[in-house]
């Protein structure tokens, strides 16, 4: 497979403005209805920190099914949604599509208040550039995944699922659910009630071409749920955000925050919004 494959053959940029002085990096919440304590520690966080702006790097949701699920007054769509747009009044909000809620589009951001980034963008802030991904992209050894992203990143696979009535969408989306859920609850040999699933990693080769191709040093993707920093040589480096699950034991919830006097630092929630 062409390391390169996915790269566009421009990358967006984004200019951090000059009295901005904190940026915060979240992926990976999984917002669902089932999961109220990541819902609640998501809301007050958005409330809470003092971020200029919060980037928001893909599978914010659990799964999304279209933007008309926005147009029902009580669906947790909708009631996500009001505290995105309480936010945006705050500070700046960024999404990505990741591969739960690639279906967002412009009345998500138009409801939200929020502005969708291309994947991947660099963000040019204080003399560093960091390119953002949700990171799925980069998963070469997931062939059948991979395939299916091709297929439904397309406008054609895109309208005819959009064109299901809402009521199936959502019944599909449930099913996709009790997949995951029997992945991340039932590991096997294992005892554990909330254990974490397993992905592919992110390829280094193909990874060094796209920062290589973005004049920058340093990825921020999450996707994987494996928080860490890797050095992949000559200055370049990668760094993975957490996942979110507030009802795991212990908790998983961290921020990554950009400070122009302190860089990139990685904090546990609490410290992120005391």
């Amino acid at each position: 497979m062409n390391t390169a494959s996915s790269l566009p053959d421009t990358i967006p940029e984004w200019q951090l403005p000059a009295h901005w002085k904190t940026l915060d990096f979240i992926s990976d919440l999984h917002l669902q209805a089932s999961e109220p304590e990541t819902v609640q520690a998501w809301q007050h966080y958005l409330q809470a920190t003092t971020a200029d702006a919060v980037f928001m790097l893909g599978d914010l949701f659990e799964v999304w099914v279209g933007d008309d699920c926005l147009d029902e007054s009580e669906s947790f769509e909708a009631r996500c949604a009001a505290m995105l747009r309480a936010a945006s009044e705050q500070r700046a909000l960024f999404f990505m599509q990741g591969n739960r809620d690639f279906l967002t589009g412009a009345h998500f951001d138009a409801v939200c208040g929020t502005q969708t980034l291309a994947d991947p963008t660099v963000l040019d802030c204080a003399n560093q550039r960091l390119l953002l991904s949700h990171g799925d992209a980069l998963c070469l050894d997931d062939v059948d995944y991979q395939r299916f992203r091709a297929l439904a990143r397309t406008p054609a696979w895109q309208a005819g699922f959009l064109a299901q009535p809402l009521a199936l969408r959502r019944e599909q989306a449930r099913a996709i659910r009790q997949e995951s859920e029997a992945r991340k609850h039932h590991e096997p040999g294992s005892s554990s009630s909330r254990t974490m699933p397993s992905y592919a990693d992110l390829d280094t080769p193909a990874t060094r071409v796209w920062l290589q191709a973005a004049n920058a040093n340093t990825l921020i993707h999450g996707h994987t749920h494996r928080p860490a920093e890797h050095d992949l040589g000559e200055g370049l480096n990668r760094i993975v955000l957490s996942d979110w699950d507030l009802a795991a034991s212990p908790p998983r919830a961290q921020v990554l925050r950009w400070s122009r006097a302190q860089g990139l630092r990685r904090l546990p929630l609490a410290l992120a919004i005391a």
